[in-house]
């Protein structure tokens, strides 16, 4: 053990450590493999890397920061393949940016555009699967009336229309503007019954036309959320340092 322990540290020295090194094939391994797959027990890992115990260990540990892999004990333990999520991401970027002064009309700013063209490719490009999902979620919306319920579908739904884009970029857009937004405004959003009712009419709306298939609805529909979002969190004629005040349009900026 002492003699491998001298190699490690030898091999070690150079711009990559064994340690991560060891990391790097541990995720190569996990992404090579489907989620929940066993990579094998502790033991076999070792002999399959061909390092010590403590450097496996420092190593896993990088990985499964990364969400890349799971470890358990017990009769059925070892090292299990995982993948990470948008979600995963979003409380330190969202921490990030409220470090840098990010608030709710920066946000909105970028996740506007992004989510009507989320809803346009969810309609051009739904799957049977994709239109089951979100008539399941139809069926739901009318028996959430508190703040809390609309919150989280406003969540679902957007998670939903970002995951139908098809484009991963957008889903992790909209991921953070609506844990942002929603986090930060959410209970003063939803409070009136009034809004909560509207909120739902153009949820149907919304999902009506990503289920027919037409773009150009599914587009206005976003919009015009939007647009009372806007209205509602009082940003429309609020601004960002560098850019057109939220909601604007183009022939108004000129």
């Amino acid at each position: 053990m002492l003699r491998q322990a001298q190699h490690e540290r030898k091999r070690g020295t150079g711009a990559e450590t064994l340690a991560s090194r060891t990391a790097r094939q541990l995720s190569q391994l996990s992404l090579a493999s489907d989620p929940g797959t066993h990579l094998g027990a502790e033991d076999d890992l070792l002999t399959r890397f061909g390092v010590s115990r403590p450097t496996l260990r420092q190593a896993a540990k990088l990985v499964e920061r990364d969400r890349l892999i799971s470890i358990r004990r017990g009769a059925q333990g070892g090292y299990y393949a995982e993948r990470p999520d948008a979600r995963d991401a979003i409380q330190s970027l969202a921490r990030f940016l409220r470090m840098k002064g990010a608030n709710l009309g920066h946000v909105i700013q970028v996740t506007r555009p992004v989510s009507e063209e989320a809803a346009v490719a969810a309609a051009r490009h739904r799957s049977a699967a994709d239109v089951a999902a979100l008539q399941a979620f139809v069926s739901t919306i009318d028996a959430r009336d508190t703040p809390r319920d609309l919150i989280a579908a406003e969540v679902e739904m957007a998670r939903l229309v970002s995951q139908m884009s098809g484009n991963p970029v957008v889903e992790l857009i909209l991921e953070i503007g609506y844990s942002f937004g929603l986090d930060e405004k959410g209970g003063d959003l939803y409070a009136d019954a009034d809004r909560r009712a509207r909120t739902r009419a153009m949820q149907h709306s919304l999902c009506a036309a990503i289920i027919d298939g037409d773009a150009d609805i599914a587009r206005l529909m976003m919009r015009r959320r939007s647009d009372q979002f806007d209205e509602w969190l009082n940003l429309g004629g609020a601004s960002v340092p560098g850019m057109p005040p939220v909601g604007s349009t183009q022939k108004e900026q000129e």
